[in-house]
């Protein structure tokens, strides 16, 4: 190399593409972890599903229920279930928890469509469920697709039954039918958000009648007698359950090279398997490590298992109170002393739609983790924004472990935006910054990701657990 050529390798932030950096055994464990991460993705299409998954991962290395916990000593592993929806897991470390946290914060929602409290009708001889999408999706990419149903009724007795249907290679599927093009003159003259109305999600579930002609709404009768036969439920159960509709897509490698993963719901579902394999490995942090593995971030995380409920600080305090630390405003100068990584995926750049990026400061599939100081929208609206002392804290982790990492933007300034659970946190005082994977194809029913990036993203929890 010349002086000026040195002098530009210096100088210059070169985006580099990750796979050029590794040897073959690197891309062995790379797939290895991928081909767990996949199995996960198709065992796990809800949140309580995600959650009951990492609470049994959790428990098979070791991690107890805190509630059966009386004291809490370094090296313990603890966990704390939120309704079936949200887990937050714990190592306790060698130093005080008043000296502050190592939080990895990711979230188990993906945008779907849920059944309406009353879905069931007939019409015109064909039986339909109602629904009502969840999160921001483009509403026509739900159509003609294949779906499963996935969650659960629980009866007045409190019983509860769980369904899933649509996964198995026997099962029936089901789907939302969309207009042939012959006839589409009028919704192809719509714009393409208008193409399909919510309304008119409505999911196919049957066509066969029962009984004679002089009974009303045959095919629905059907379906419930279908419904009531295997799971014991009446039409009244739907009023207090939590139905999902979802993709029956499996998650696959994508690629001639097997580079990539297609799946449904890998926002944010790839950075939550990370989060989780990164805290199974951190046997004896310095500091204690935290996890939170939430629910509902895909609507704003309201609701009391949404990281805008008080639970995490109830989970918090409990820590404090079995490790014999609580007095009063301790919590909230824990929060001021610890750190956190949001990790959410970001948006990677697709060269089919380059048009809605800013070249410089997008995230590129193959380039490692991909970190965004601030997100929100236009001026920065509802983002966070991290310091830039603790941007660079994270940026020295990362280079001293040798982890690949990129820095960008979620779009150009005014093409849009959107958030995580980052500024949720960061209120409470603790340092944060948005850190996980990019993601193409975000919020549709199959999403893409690079498996070197998954990897790097599960290095990079790791090591600042430790």
């Amino acid at each position: 190399m010349t002086e000026t050529e040195k002098l530009k390798e210096y100088l210059f932030n070169e985006k580099k593409c990750g796979w050029d950096t590794i040897s073959e055994e690197k891309k062995f464990e790379i797939d290895k972890f991928s081909t767990e991460y996949m199995y996960f993705l198709n065992k796990c299409k809800t949140e309580r599903e995600c959650a009951e998954f990492i609470k049994q991962i959790l428990e098979e290395n070791g991690f107890t229920n805190l509630r059966d916990k009386l004291v809490l000593l370094p090296g313990d592993k603890v966990y704390y279930m939120n309704r079936n929806k949200t887990i937050y897991a714990a190592v306790i470390g060698e130093k005080p928890i008043e000296a502050g946290m190592n939080i990895v914060g990711s979230h188990i929602d993906s945008p779907r469509l849920d059944l309406k409290p009353n879905p069931l009708y007939e019409d015109m001889g064909l039986g339909y469920l109602k629904t009502h999408y969840y999160g921001g999706i483009k509403k026509y990419q739900w159509t003609a697709i294949p779906l499963s149903i996935h969650g659960v009724f629980v009866k007045t007795t409190g019983e509860k039954i769980e369904i899933k249907i649509g996964e198995e290679e026997n099962d029936p599927i089901f789907t939302i039918t969309d207009l042939l093009p012959h006839l589409a003159q009028e919704q192809m003259e719509k714009k393409l958000k208008d193409g399909i109305d919510g309304e008119n999600l409505n999911l196919l579930v049957g066509s066969v009648p029962i009984g004679n002609e002089t009974i009303s709404e045959r095919v629905k009768l059907n379906i419930l007698k279908i419904l009531n036969d295997k799971y014991g439920i009446v039409e009244k159960d739907f009023m207090s359950a939590e139905i999902e509709i979802v993709p029956a897509f499996r998650a696959r490698s994508l690629g001639f090279d097997r580079s990539m993963v297609a799946a449904y719901g890998q926002d944010d579902r790839v950075c939550s398997y990370c989060n989780l394999r990164a805290l199974l490995e951190a046997t004896k942090p310095e500091k204690t490590a935290v996890s939170i593995f939430a629910d509902k971030e895909e609507i704003g995380s309201m609701g009391n298992t949404g990281m805008e409920s008080q639970v995490f600080d109830t989970f918090i305090s409990e820590l404090l109170n079995k490790t014999n630390e609580n007095k009063p405003n301790l919590l909230q100068k824990v929060f001021c002393n610890s750190k956190m990584l949001s990790a959410d995926v970001d948006a990677g750049m697709d060269p089919m739609y380059s048009n809605v990026s800013e070249k410089n400061n997008s995230s590129y599939l193959g380039h490692g983790i991909a970190m965004n100081k601030y997100t929100g929208s236009r001026g920065k609206a509802g983002a966070s924004d991290a310091n830039a002392e603790y941007v660079a804290e994270i940026r020295n982790m990362l280079e001293k472990a040798n982890i690949k990492y990129q820095m960008g933007e979620l779009g150009k300034v005014d093409e849009g935006g959107g958030g995580t659970i980052a500024y949720i946190l960061a209120n409470k005082g603790i340092d944060v910054l948005d850190c996980g994977v990019p993601v193409l194809s975000m919020h549709a029913p199959y999403e893409v990701v690079s498996k070197f990036d998954i990897y790097e993203s599960y290095r990079a929890y790791k090591e600042f657990f430790k």
